[in-house]
């Protein structure tokens, strides 16, 4: 028997775009993001949950973290074990969260980046407010439950957090092409700002910040940015300036000590060795010449850095240079990003606190259907054991009369007296009455004497008062809207008396600090940035000795002098620029600094195109060419600006600029190549000289949906050959024609 072949045929391309958008997705939604609803990512709701499974409360012993992680990984998180502790750990860090969830006994790191201790060693339990707030009403089906990874247990998709835990311990994780970064707020502001939402929904961002004006580090500090913290908790994005707290000791030898009493948020962990290594290097580096000793005197009291200046120094200027030159002064990236209805998206201040009440709703609405519901089948018993202890003794015949317990139930409720012995008619005739439900007669007939004693008979009636009482105000609860939302403020109010404490953080508007600092010669040096956008510089003799290294590690690489600029050429038409002198200038090896952390550059918006030296470009003439294929020639003079961000060409509709070259005269013509495989050669000289406000000339006519994917200039009598549907393409053999032409396709 012949088995026909049935070949699938698929674009490889597709199948991988289709598979990486999978694992994109499944990284976003599964590992990295938080849950707007509860604030936890899935590790730390499966941790949480498994320490409530193994009864690890704040009232119980601690237990093993290896105990935890091992459930924890075997039940509900096959990830790995150092993803689960890692986690477990820094939820017991109170200089990381605002309020922690777990209760850590041992070494669990310190602010200064020690490690934990091993998981072997370290204990932990549930802290008291992860028992209140985060797991209360867990029993109540208040949320749904989902199999887990193996289909044998089921786990929570959602904790019932009662805050908006998202705001209070804020979120950091980078997932898949997006990344969250939410600070840390303080819980009775919070809690404040929810219940002013849910007394007011129309209410605007401005009058939520008047109970929650701004962010609330552990770490304390101040920011200094107040007048920007409108738009960030109006857009869910942007950039918070902190600073850490100095204050200043006078010593009898005439000498100052600056003092640095708190540090940034986003100074925890290396940062500190990284301030001490920077703070020294400003001696070093002529900066300054005050610096006498450095010492690091934190413990567990808190951060106490102490910097012993000269006599006479100018301790204002000092502290300034700390805040520009070193991290003293940092920058938090805010960027409000979490899963809401299964997708991600970035929320304002007002959304979050719409999907946290929104939340809360739901909570309460299925706690109290759910309590509801018990409270109902517990009058149902109730009433029909005080009806049967008003005819006990016409229960007590039937009981005795009956040959099984069926028979003596269906007589209960259905009135069937066939089989059942009376003493007499009457009684009979009373039992045909008996209309009790199935709860009511299986409770009967599990009742015990002892409850007919007066005692219990009277306790019983209150009982059922009681339980009627609930009824009547679960219906009230489930039925009014303004009842619920009174249940909501009144366990928020709770929550907040209970476990409210000071703000750290201040908020006050500061200028950018400036500092004199000791003038240095200017020298030349080599500026080089990685495809990471990393970037530094390094001395002459260090790149010519490791020319070939240099070269092939940074996608950028020029001479330039220190007290010159960079000019950053972005897709979206603009030019960033960077002070040489904001660079750190280090050795071979070194990384670097993020070029976002000194201009106005945001990688996730835009990308980088032509980097340059400002100086370099004031000596020649650049070529401008967009996706579109209109070019420009600009005069480099154009682009020496003080501005750090200016636009270095207009754009059309739909249209970014895709390459800036410096122009070279020996070059006589252009080759564009669209993505339709359309190619166009022209000579040079035929592109305009326009002024950087100018859009530009058309270079090419394109067909509809086509955009250019590259451009190449050339030399006559000279051979410039590219890879072209692999096979080599000479480009000095395509037809010249002029600009605005349409092109064709070559022939291979």
């Amino acid at each position: 028997m012949l088995v026909r072949e049935h070949i699938i045929h698929s674009e490889y391309s597709e199948l991988m775009q289709k598979s990486y958008i999978d694992y994109a997705m499944s990284v976003i939604v599964s590992r990295a993001l938080p849950d707007i609803r509860d604030g936890l990512k899935p590790v730390q709701r499966r941790t949480l949950y498994d320490m409530a499974e193994l009864g690890i409360r704040s009232d119980k012993p601690y237990r093993k973290s290896a105990r935890i992680v091992g459930d924890t990984m075997g039940k509900f998180h096959p990830h790995g074990d150092s993803s689960i502790y890692d986690c477990l750990v820094v939820m017991a860090q109170d200089f990381k969260k605002e309020v922690p969830l777990v209760d850590g006994h041992g070494n669990f790191g310190t602010i200064e980046g020690d490690g934990a201790a091993a998981m072997r060693y370290t204990e932990a339990r549930l802290s008291k407010i992860t028992e209140e707030a985060f797991l209360a009403d867990l029993d109540k089906d208040v949320v749904d439950f989902v199999p887990n990874f193996d289909e044998t247990e089921k786990e929570p998709s959602v904790l019932p957090v009662r805050i908006p835990n998202f705001l209070i311990n804020g979120s950091e994780g980078i997932a898949v092409g997006m990344a969250t970064s939410t600070p840390p707020h303080n819980l009775a502001e919070v809690i404040d700002a929810e219940n002013a939402y849910l007394e007011n929904p129309d209410i605007t961002v401005d009058e939520l910040m008047r109970y929650l004006p701004g962010p609330d580090f552990p770490t304390g500090g101040l920011v200094v940015n107040e007048k920007d913290l409108r738009e960030i908790y109006a857009t869910g994005t942007g950039k918070i300036r902190i600073r850490g707290r100095v204050k200043e000791e006078k010593l009898k030898n005439g000498h100052v000590n600056v003092v640095v009493t708190e540090i940034p948020y986003t100074m925890i962990g290396a940062g500190i060795g990284k301030f001490l290594a920077d703070t020294a290097a400003l001696q070093e580096q002529h900066l300054t010449n005050d610096i006498v000793d450095i010492t690091n005197q934190s413990s567990k009291e808190g951060i106490r850095i102490v910097i012993e200046l000269k006599k006479g120094a100018d301790v204002r200027n000092f502290e300034n240079l700390l805040y520009s030159r070193t991290r003293l002064e940092d920058t938090f990236g805010v960027n409000m990003l979490a899963i809401r209805d299964g997708r991600p998206e970035t929320l304002n201040l007002k959304s979050i606190l719409k999907a946290s009440v929104d939340f809360q709703f739901d909570i309460v609405r299925r706690k109290y259907t759910n309590l509801l519901e018990k409270e109902q089948k517990r009058r149902e018993i109730q009433e029909g054991l005080i009806k049967a202890c008003n005819v006990i003794d016409l229960v007590i015949e039937i009981l005795r009369g009956s040959k099984d317990r069926p028979m003596a139930k269906n007589c209960l409720v259905n009135g069937c007296t066939d089989g059942i012995t009376f003493r007499s008619g009457e009684s009979k005739a009373m039992a045909a009455q008996l209309k009790f439900t199935e709860a009511q007669a299986d409770a009967i007939l599990d009742m015990r004497l002892y409850k007919l004693i007066g005692l219990e008979l009277d306790a019983l009636v209150r009982e059922h008062e009681q339980t009627v009482a609930n009824i009547y105000r679960y219906e009230d609860i489930l039925e009014n809207q303004g009842s619920m939302t009174m249940v909501i403020q009144k366990d928020l109010r709770a929550i907040r008396d209970a476990f409210r404490k000071p703000r750290r953080t201040g908020i006050t508007q500061e200028q950018t600090p400036v500092a004199v600092t000791v003038k240095e010669e200017p020298v030349d040096v080599y500026f080089v940035m990685d495809r990471f956008g990393y970037a530094r510089t390094i001395d002459v003799s260090t790149y010519e000795r490791n020319r070939e290294t240099v070269e092939s590690e940074n996608r950028w690489v020029f001479q330039t002098r220190s007290d010159a600029r960079v000019c950053l050429f972005t897709n979206l038409g603009q030019m960033h620029t960077v002070r040489i002198s904001d660079l750190p200038c280090g050795k071979l090896r070194d990384k670097g600094i993020p070029v976002d952390n000194v201009s106005n550059y945001v990688s996730a918006k835009e990308s980088l195109i032509f980097v340059t030296g400002q100086s370099e470009i004031n000596r020649y003439q650049l070529i401008f060419i967009t996706r579109l294929a209109m070019m420009k020639i600009v005069d480099g003079g154009e682009f020496d600006v003080v501005k750090r961000t200016v636009q270095a060409t207009q754009l059309g509709e739909g249209d970014e600029l895709m390459r800036v070259a410096v122009y070279q005269h020996e070059q006589q013509n252009i080759v564009l190549q669209t993505q339709k495989g359309y190619f166009l050669k022209f000579p040079i000289d035929q592109i305009p000289v326009k002024k950087k406000t100018a859009i530009g000339v058309r270079g090419m006519k394109l067909t509809a949906g086509d955009k250019l994917e590259d451009v190449y200039f050339t030399k006559n009598l000279e051979t410039t050959t590219i890879q072209y549907k692999d096979r080599e393409l000479d480009l000095n053999h395509l037809k010249s024609a002029n600009r605005d032409g349409k092109g064709s396709k070559p022939r291979l």
